[in-house]
């Protein structure tokens, strides 16, 4: 049999522990950190500062870390496709859910019933994929379709006795029948040989109806006492299992001096040092004492702890607002053009870069930039299920925020999954005159406001409190979606291989400027790079955006999709405005808030709509 494999970006977007994943003849959820297989020593350490210690600051505050204890980014185990490595390191899994279906044995209009049958039921030999009915005879079992889950991460079987009896005693066979061709719950029943009433699985999303949550944690060693909510009624193929809780950051040169860098680089040994006998220590390590020749152990300890108190002030500060200052800042060059570089921009001179105009005059973009070399960096610390966590606030810049009230990726583990991506983008640095003057006009307030209801909505409906971005954000991400998809039609690249990461922060500070911007980036993990494409197009980012603008006057789909309001639904298309498939809604990987909080009518003037655009006809 063939290894089962995953890529990287996969495991941590989509596959991460507590996810559910369907193998050729089982249904398994991935395991917790400490039964990823470490000890083989297929894990790289990734050294990314600024992360560690944002997270390291998050979830302490959360209560999801210990404070005494730094976070190591690791890959994950990464396959080996050589012959000679027999026992590869990978990551365990473990059956869930145990409950399966098998071919039953009733006659007549009973044929189309399969019996449930629990996992210790099942033929011990072979592997227990077979059960050995009464008649002796051995059949196929399939994993149950359906699970249950509470908002904070618990997962377990469905009690499916318990459903049907309430907790009389039966020992009879229980079955499943679906009626019809659908998949609608609604069409599913659930019954007992003891002659009970079946039960329509229809019922299974009444509040209450399968019980309440005990915290079970199948991809942990452990259940969570004491667990106060209801169960919900999941399929497990259903995309609301599993949402990850990730953060992403861009990594900015730093440029030391020798001793700095040496330090740096082996940045996870040194930093939970505790003395200049921790240094002593290390420099038995061959490969870190070679870069401390020359330097005492006392003046390693106290730059190392010059160099916490570094990372701790830069922590406090949301990691976009230091990215945008340094693509921003307007040098020709920034950072430098040599291997081993994080960063490695260019400002483009103002001939290059015509400057698109704004429905009100105002030069739209300061200046764009051609991202030569990047790094990217992504950690997966948690996940939720039902609903999704919410990204990091651009409007709150006191405080840095992670969503933390999530399921935990491991009992005890001392560090987090992540991975490295290079590539190459493209910097729009947006004039903050244009915008404030477009913010100010009152038909864009009342637009904000139609929007802002449609958030309330949402909330109402699902008890959530989902982030509040605001309009300059609404309006630089729907920018940012029409510009990704021009570069995929006009320069080759895959939509999914793109990304974006949107800056719209209004400081609450007089005298420090608003900071407007759009990144779009192509990064591969495990590569040196990309082959320039983007940068190319970095030079005909105002025609780009011209012809975007051109495509969201006018949707297929018009004049529904024009004609949406986010007031009524109070679903997920609560939280954008006139948006849809057809013409802006872009691959899930490509954008960073889930394809919500768009709206094309704060760009240009739709059929319903032409008084809040940002650029005029």
């Amino acid at each position: 049999m063939s290894r089962i494999t995953q890529s990287v970006s996969q495991l941590l977007t989509s596959f991460g522990p507590g996810a559910m994943l369907d193998l050729p003849t089982r249904s398994v959820i991935i395991a917790g950190l400490e039964h990823w297989d470490a000890w083989k020593g297929k894990f790289k350490t990734i050294e990314e500062p600024r992360l560690s210690t944002l997270l390291q600051q998050q979830l302490v505050q959360g209560g999801r870390w210990d404070a005494g204890k730094p976070v190591k980014l690791l890959t994950p185990p990464i396959a080996q496709e050589t012959r000679d490595d027999a026992d590869p390191a990978g990551i365990s899994v473990r059956i869930f859910p145990t409950w399966f279906t098998c071919e039953g044995d009733g006659p007549g209009d009973q044929q189309r019933r399969r019996r449930l049958v629990p996992w210790s039921d099942l033929e011990a030999g072979g592997g227990r994929a077979k059960y050995q009915r009464e008649d002796g005879k051995k059949v196929d079992v399939t994993p149950v379709r359906f699970v249950a889950a509470c908002e904070k991460g618990h997962l377990q079987d469905i009690n499916w006795k318990w459903l049907i009896h309430r907790g009389e005693a039966c020992n009879e066979p229980i079955w499943i029948e679906e009626e019809g061709t659908s998949a609608d719950p609604a069409n599913i029943r659930i019954g007992c040989l003891c002659g009970r009433p079946p039960i329509s699985l229809a019922d299974a999303f009444k509040p209450g109806f399968l019980g309440m949550c005990r915290g079970q944690r199948p991809w942990l060693d452990s259940a969570e006492p004491a667990c106060t909510e209801v169960l919900h009624f999941l399929s497990r193929s259903a995309t609301n299992t599993y949402f990850a809780q990730t953060v992403t950051v861009i990594s900015l040169p730093i440029h030391d001096d020798a001793l700095g860098e040496a330090i740096r680089k082996h940045w996870s040994s040194f930093q939970n040092a505790t003395g200049k006998e921790f240094v002593a220590v290390l420099r038995h390590v061959a490969e870190i004492g070679a870069t401390l020749q020359g330097y005492s152990d006392d003046a390693v300890f106290a730059r190392i702890q010059q160099m916490r108190e570094q990372d701790g002030r830069a922590a406090s500060i949301h990691p976009k607002i230091e990215e945008f200052d340094l693509l921003g800042c307007g040098r020709d060059y920034i950072g430098r053009d040599s291997e081993g570089e994080p960063l490695f921009a260019e400002t483009l001179a103002r001939g290059d870069c015509a400057p698109c105009l704004t429905a009100s005059g105002h030069e739209l973009l300061s200046s764009i930039v051609a991202v030569h070399r990047l790094r990217a960096v992504t950690c997966l610390y948690g996940f939720t299920r039902l609903e999704p966590a919410p990204t990091m606030s651009e409007s709150i810049l006191e405080e840095v925020r992670l969503m933390v009230d999530g399921a935990p990726l491991a009992e005890s583990a001392d560090w987090l999954p992540a991975m490295e991506q290079k590539g190459e983008g493209i910097f729009l640095k947006i004039n903050p005159v244009a915008m404030r003057a477009w913010l100010d006009k009152d038909e864009v307030v009342a637009r904000g406001r139609l929007l802002e209801v449609g958030l309330d909505r949402y909330s109402e409906k699902y008890g959530t409190n989902p982030d509040r971005p605001g309009v300059a954000y609404v309006a630089l991400h729907t920018l940012a979606h029409s510009i990704m998809d021009q570069i995929a039609l006009e320069s080759g690249y895959p939509f999914s291989s793109l990304r974006e990461r949107v800056y719209a922060i209004s400081s609450p500070h007089e005298g420090i400027p608003d900071r407007f911007g759009i990144l779009i980036y192509t990064a591969g993990a495990g590569a040196q790079g990309t082959l320039g494409g983007l940068v190319e197009a970095a030079s005909r980012i105002p025609a780009l955006v011209t012809s975007g603008l051109e495509r969201l006057r006018l949707c297929s789909n018009d004049p529904i999709c024009a004609d949406h309001d986010p007031t009524v639904s109070g679903d997920e298309r609560s939280l954008h405005g006139a948006a849809c498939h057809s013409c802006l809604l872009v691959p899930e990987t490509s954008c960073e808030a889930r394809n919500v909080f768009l709206d094309r009518t704060l760009l240009v003037g739709t059929l319903t709509e032409a008084q809040a655009e940002l650029f005029g006809a």
